[in-house]
């Protein structure tokens, strides 16, 4: 299965969304151990007025943003800054991971004003919200610093610089 993409902004396909999301996707499963073949997820491509009112709907936060997830299930730790809990597979065997939505003007904005390329921060969103479909969050301190830790070395290994280096 792995990660079934909805472009509905045709601006996503300019940017090859479809292998880009495919790679950060398989990246961050493979980083965990996880085979991404036996996981489902979707990524929603959508634009700003469309993550607005999903922000809205779902946290009350009627303003875009880059990224929002919705995990099929809580693996978030008990414990600040321990690993999340490994997902498990259904009945069928298949580990259904949950959805993502990611809106286009919000990503190429925040790309350009940090002066980096748009699969760059693109790649570094989805690798981010795949990471909250597995239980990770940045709420609390220690586990924002797990998984600022695990998205710089998913990053790393598929030669994207630190996305938080400053300087």
């Amino acid at each position: 299965m792995g990660l079934e993409i909805m472009i509905e902004d045709a601006r996503w396909s300019e940017l090859d969304l479809e292998a880009l999301g495919t790679r950060a996707y398989d990246s961050t499963l493979a980083h965990l151990g996880i085979d991404s073949d036996s996981t489902e997820a979707a990524l929603l491509a959508c634009d700003d007025a469309h993550i607005a009112r999903l922000n809205a709907d779902f946290r009350d936060k009627p303003t875009p943003t880059n990224v929002l997830s919705w995990p099929a299930e809580d693996l978030a730790p008990a414990t600040e800054g321990a690993m999340p809990r490994a997902p498990g597979p259904d009945i069928t065997g298949e580990i259904a991971l949950g959805d993502i939505a990611i809106a286009y003007e919000t990503c190429a904005r925040e790309a350009m004003e940090a002066g980096k390329p748009l699969s760059d921060h693109v790649t570094h969103l989805v690798i981010h919200g795949v990471l909250h479909l597995l239980g990770y969050d940045h709420i609390r301190d220690r586990d924002a610093t797990l998984m600022e830790q695990t998205e710089t070395t998913i990053l790393g290994t598929m030669g994207i610089d630190d996305p938080y280096r400053t300087g």
